[in-house]
């Protein structure tokens, strides 16, 4: 089991329903200017991490990475995700402070 601080809390918020996981949905909730923060794996694929960072410079919504996808996985209690979306301002801001 990860006991890093930002991954019981990613958990928490995802079990509050303020995480959306997987590439489209997290690109939609940034162009709707829902997505407070982005959180990527640093194993995503090259297109992917791409279309994600651009998304999220032109939006100005924070991104930030973790190890791999299967770690950002299972924070959530789901397979191998490669990007998540926080949509409350409260969870974004404590994880950033956390993963930065």
């Amino acid at each position: 089991m990860n006991n890093q601080p930002w991954f019981s809390l990613l958990g928490l918020a995802n079990r509050a329903r303020k995480v959306v996981s997987g590439e489209e949905l997290v690109i939609k909730e940034v162009r709707q200017s829902r997505a407070k923060l982005v959180i990527l794996s640093e194993d995503a694929s090259d297109n992917t991490a791409k279309k994600v960072t651009d998304k999220c410079h032109f939006y100005q919504v924070p991104l930030v990475k973790v190890e791999d996808r299967y770690t950002l996985g299972q924070a959530i209690g789901k397979d191998a995700r490669v990007t998540v979306a926080i949509v409350d301002q409260g969870f974004a801001a404590k994880l950033r402070s956390l993963l930065d």
